[in-house]
């Protein structure tokens, strides 16, 4: 998926890493470590395109031309796609991989392809020799860090993560903390292709019976937690975490997105924001008949 001949225009490669604040150096598991930690700092996890009828494909370099010149972030084709072609051109050995994120009925070969993982080889540490990294800034809330790829527990404050490796299927398989925002998801070894990804990206584009379609929001990965906005309603997970009431002004809320997670949507057509605020108020409107309902 991440040819070894395919290169990055050195113009964006340089916005990207100054999007990122990092300079370009050889790759080491330092500096994979801050170019992951940046991007998930500084990056954000985003379906707003798809709430103002923004058609995104999944082609990487078209993401890390929204990345490093927009100001955008992406779900995970996008973050992923972006970031391993920035690694490829940093000269890092990176694979791309296909996933499923899963909910608590655990792995089902029906959402394999939902997500896009990546895995980098090549760079052994004194914790993992092996030198292969599992790196997966398109899971939201999940890591910070990479991880090196060993089966067992990972702790990443504010959540204990898990890998386990299932042998007779060739997967990987990640355990969430309960307190994030997915049960866990599994990974194949092989290669990924772009097409590969192509049908799920259609459904949770498109389809009225995807969550990204249902519920436009926004993530960033910290430290010691994440933020998080669902519709209007503003949240924080670990450190200092809290639900706030929903964010009804409509400047008050486009400057929420542009302090919190660096979404400065001012360059949208006039009328893409609009579509994007109305729309964000109707699926305000559908949650809380839905919860009106349920009480």
């Amino acid at each position: 998926m991440f040819e070894a001949t395919a290169r990055m225009n050195p113009d964006i490669q340089r916005a990207y890493l100054a999007r990122l604040g990092v300079e370009a150096a050889p790759p080491s598991v330092p500096a994979l470590r801050l170019l992951v930690r940046r991007h998930a700092e500084r990056v954000p996890y985003e379906t707003l395109w798809i709430t103002a009828g923004e058609a995104w494909n999944i082609d990487p370099y078209e993401a890390a031309a929204r990345i490093a010149l927009h100001g955008r972030g992406g779900y995970c084709y996008h973050m992923n796609g972006a970031l391993g072609l920035l690694l490829g051109s940093l000269g890092y050995a990176v694979r791309g991989h296909v996933g499923g994120v899963h909910g608590p009925d655990g792995p089902q070969a029906c959402v394999m392809g939902n997500h896009l993982v990546l895995t980098v080889e090549g760079l052994p540490s004194e914790t993992n020799p092996g030198g292969v990294w599992y790196v997966d800034n398109g899971l939201g809330d999940a890591l910070h860090d990479p991880l090196p790829l060993v089966a067992g527990r990972h702790d990443q404050p504010p959540f204990v993560l898990g890998l386990e490796q299932v042998a007779e299927r060739s997967e990987w398989h990640l355990t969430h903390d309960p307190g994030g925002g997915f049960t866990g998801m599994t990974w194949t070894t092989a290669q990924a292709r772009l097409a590969d990804f192509e049908a799920q990206h259609q459904f949770l584009s498109t389809s009225p019976l995807s969550p990204f379609v249902q519920v436009p929001m926004a993530e960033r990965r910290d430290a010691t937690g994440a933020d998080v906005i669902r519709g209007l309603v503003l949240s924080r997970i670990g450190d200092g975490a809290r639900t706030d009431a929903p964010v009804t002004s409509r400047a008050e809320w486009f400057d929420l997105l542009a302090d919190l997670f660096d979404l400065r949507l001012c360059a949208l057509p006039a009328e893409t924001r609009e579509q994007l605020w109305t729309n964000v108020l109707a699926a305000h409107r559908r949650w809380q008949e839905a919860q009106s309902s349920h009480s």
